[in-house]
């Protein structure tokens, strides 16, 4: 696919994730996600190519324009859209998939100070939702989605639900869907539920506690009958 075809497809990626894209002028002229892949394009053929220095410029004139930090060494695949996108930053190692969806405040960031794979592998149909952070060469499988203000430290198997701090992974919970239709604003808690099902056997061990003590109860009644207690035995016992 040549440079227009794929800026086509970009647009047409827009239209999908982002019910409020109108026009396809709209999404040339005021979508920062948009111009913030199509400048990292350009910044990383400059970079394949050895020009390091004029890599890091248009990377540089890309964030004060987008607000939106991709270093030039970073790999994107096809169809990524970035909604709004104020303060993504993604590190010189990192790879996306396709058909991937970030949200505003995501980082992709590294820890390691070696000239390393040090930053996140997010593969196809993945769903980073607001201010997400996932750190160091962790991998991401295909088509999980990683709740808003999660810290990711440790990587996923695929279609994975991912939340808290740090990380949880839940396994099982996301339907194997387009990442667009997912509804990441009703990500399960795993604490909240930790404490529902500690409730629960809780709830059960006090049933069974009940019954327990009914059986006794009724025991020591029957014994009584046949075997009431001697006047000596009912005085001592008071």
């Amino acid at each position: 696919m040549g440079l227009l075809g794929r800026m086509r497809e970009d647009i047409q990626t827009v239209f999908h994730n982002d019910p409020a894209a109108r026009t396809t002028l709209e999404v040339i002229l005021a979508y920062p996600g948009v111009h913030a892949i199509w400048l990292h394009r350009l910044a990383h053929w400059f970079w394949n190519h050895h020009l390091k220095l004029l890599a890091r410029l248009v990377s540089e004139f890309s964030r004060f324009t987008t607000g939106i930090e991709i270093h030039p060494g970073a790999t994107i695949g096809r169809r990524l859209f970035i909604d709004h996108g104020m303060g993504v930053v993604m590190g010189e190692t990192t790879e996306i998939g396709d058909d991937v969806l970030i949200y505003q405040g995501v980082t992709l960031g590294g820890t390691s100070l070696k000239k390393e794979k040090r930053h996140p592998t997010i593969e196809d149909h993945v769903m980073v939702s607001a201010g997400a952070s996932v750190i160091g060469p962790v991998r991401i499988g295909r088509g999980s989605r990683i709740g808003a203000g999660a810290v990711v430290v440790s990587s996923a198997p695929p279609y994975s639900t991912i939340v808290g701090i740090p990380g949880k992974v839940i396994e099982g919970e996301s339907a194997r869907h387009d990442v667009a239709e997912l509804e990441h604003g009703k990500l399960p808690d795993p604490v909240a539920r930790a404490i529902n099902n500690l409730v629960e056997k809780l709830n059960r061990l006090g049933v069974r506690m009940e019954e327990i003590e009914e059986r006794q109860d009724c025991v020591e009644d029957k014994v009584n009958e046949h075997h009431p207690p001697d006047r000596t035995t009912a005085l001592a016992k008071r």
